[in-house]
């Protein structure tokens, strides 16, 4: 199953001088085909990986280099396996000047659990892979690299860090119908009611067949930038809904009063028994996000404490200050030749929640929202349908799925 590109890379060599395994280690890649989970190449620095001690990257890998006043370790996010069976962990190693009683180690923990050593050496170099046992399967796992060592001429490089789970395993399911790809629509007919809202004059955008199967679908609440109106926007409502949100827009304002007002609307419509939406919304489940002022509406919103993430294309703001009112984690979608871009540079900087930032190649102010109306269809599909493996797939690695579209920044998560 493709959703967009997974890079697949196949690791062997033989391990060297394991001392200490922690699970049963196999010195080749698995022979079976296998599906992606995570990956990480430090091509982008450290990546999802965060330091301790003396460590840096570049076209090698990481590397980390000895201290005789603390070790040097470097350790990954959480990795969602919910769902995953067969799971196995490779990546290459070098390990360089070691002297007797000097070792690296690598580990694994589950749960925010201890850590389980899958192999520590003093002498090791190339590719190695370590099936992890079935106790590991549906839980949150995290990677640590970690060298003892005295001097920074003792070092460990490490490379091509993989997780897999066996050939045939499906990614887990979300609150939502699956898809392979999410530049395609998605599978429901879409109904357009072009008076809707609190004023009558909004745009509410959903699956036709709402509630089949016992789906409740999320909500997105969207703000138009200055001049233009939801029908400007159309194509990329339409898409939205088709994956199964419940779309609404109206004309924004830089105040964020009326995404609140239309929130209180579709929740007033899931309670009404004469409403097409009756008890078919996860009102759980909410975003709100906007293009330009519509970004500013947003900021001026995202207090809400209904809210679940917030989305802002070409639309920092003028003082910098909009990411105060943030709690939940953001999208930043900006353009390289768009005159907004430098005020959400400036909000990335000032933003204190998980963040995701894609500066788009080739995009203006105009084109921003089309551009990365996939990003948010995927970024939807993740914060508010519960498909955790787009956290690290489509998101969160350096190879991730739309990392090829531009300059790419995160932190805080």
């Amino acid at each position: 199953m493709s959703r967009i590109n997974g890079r697949l890379r196949l690791l062997g060599a033989a391990a060297v001088c394991i001392t200490a395994v922690g699970a049963t280690g196999v010195v080749a890649p698995p022979a079976r085909a296998a599906t992606p989970v995570y990956s990480e190449d430090f091509s982008d620095g450290l990546g999802t990986f965060t330091a301790s001690g003396y460590v840096r990257t570049g076209t090698y890998g990481a590397r980390l280099a000895g201290s005789l006043s603390s070790g040097a370790s470097i350790v990954s996010v959480p990795v969602d396996a919910t769902g995953y069976g067969g799971l196995t962990v490779s990546y290459t190693r070098t390990a360089s000047g070691l002297d007797l009683g000097e070792a690296f180690t690598v580990a694994y923990a589950t749960d925010g659990g201890s850590f389980t050593t899958l192999e520590s050496a003093r002498a090791a170099s190339g590719a190695v892979s370590f099936p992890l046992p079935a106790s590991a399967e549906g839980k949150e796992l995290r990677l640590r690299f970690s060298l003892d060592a005295g001097s920074v001429l003792e070092t460990l490089t490490v490379d091509d860090v993989v997780i897999e789970a066996a050939d045939g395993t499906d990614p887990p399911a979300g609150s939502l119908p699956p898809v392979d790809d999410v530049t395609e629509p998605g599978p429901y007919k879409v109904t357009v009611d072009e008076s809707a809202g609190p004023g009558g004059d909004g745009w509410l955008v959903y699956p036709s067949n709402a509630g089949q199967d016992g789906v409740d679908h999320p909500v997105f609440v969207w703000g138009p930038g200055a001049g233009s109106d939801p029908a400007d926007y159309e194509d990329m409502l339409r898409l939205w809904a088709s994956h199964g949100f419940v779309v609404y827009s109206e004309v924004s304002s830089s105040d964020g009063a009326y995404m609140v007002d239309a929130l209180d609307w579709l929740e007033e419509q899931n309670a009404s028994p004469g409403s097409p939406l009756y008890g078919d919304v996860d009102t759980s489940e909410i975003a709100f996000g906007g293009h330009s002022r519509g970004s500013l509406g947003t900021f001026d919103a995202a207090g809400d404490p209904r809210l679940e993430t917030t989305i802002h294309v070409a639309g920092g703001s003028f003082d910098g200050n909009g990411p105060g009112n943030l709690r939940t984690p953001a999208l930043y979608i900006g353009g390289d030749e768009d005159f907004a871009t430098a005020n959400m540079e400036r909000d990335f900087t000032n933003t204190d929640v998980p963040v995701w930032f894609n500066v788009l190649d080739g995009t203006d102010h105009i084109l921003a929202t089309r551009n990365g109306r996939h990003v948010i269809t995927a970024w939807l599909r993740w914060q508010l349908a519960d498909e955790e493996f787009r956290r690290t797939e489509d998101f969160l690695r350096s190879d991730c799925t739309f990392c090829g579209l531009g300059d790419v920044r995160y932190k805080n998560w």
